[in-house]
């Protein structure tokens, strides 16, 4: 892991022992919060328009970043008792999605999407799938 993640992955460790929560955070629980905390993190934007989701209000910006923080607790946490190295897996797994998305092919069909949303947007008509 990086650095500041194995920093971030004691001081997370030093918490939970100071607290003697070591049996509750299991993969189970800590899975499980961590979707808690991403439910909490989506109802922020619960409603908002793409626009208004970019430009928060600081209020809901600060709300905003404490769930962040919450989900990434949480994500360390998991990964540390599954002996996960979040930086590798990442690393692993951008080299995956490298190869599996090679860059340039299908930004035409991310266009269509989005034509598609601007034309529904300024109709106001629901977008029915192609039947091909």
């Amino acid at each position: 892991m990086s650095d500041s993640l194995i920093e971030l992955r004691d001081a997370l460790r030093a918490f939970t022992r100071a607290r003697d929560w070591q049996l509750a955070h299991n993969p189970k629980n800590l899975a499980m919060a961590l979707i808690v905390e991403a439910g909490e993190l989506v109802e922020q934007f619960q409603w908002l328009t793409p626009e208004q989701s970019a430009e928060l209000p600081e209020a809901q910006a600060a709300a905003v970043r404490e769930e962040v923080a919450d989900v990434l607790i949480y994500l360390i946490e998991l990964a540390d008792v599954l002996n996960v190295d979040l930086a590798a897996a990442v690393r692993d797994k951008m080299a995956k999605n490298a190869l599996k998305y090679p860059a340039g092919i299908g930004s035409s069909a991310m266009e269509k999407t989005a034509q598609e949303i601007r034309e529904k947007q300024a109709t106001g008509r629901e977008l029915v799938p192609d039947k091909k």
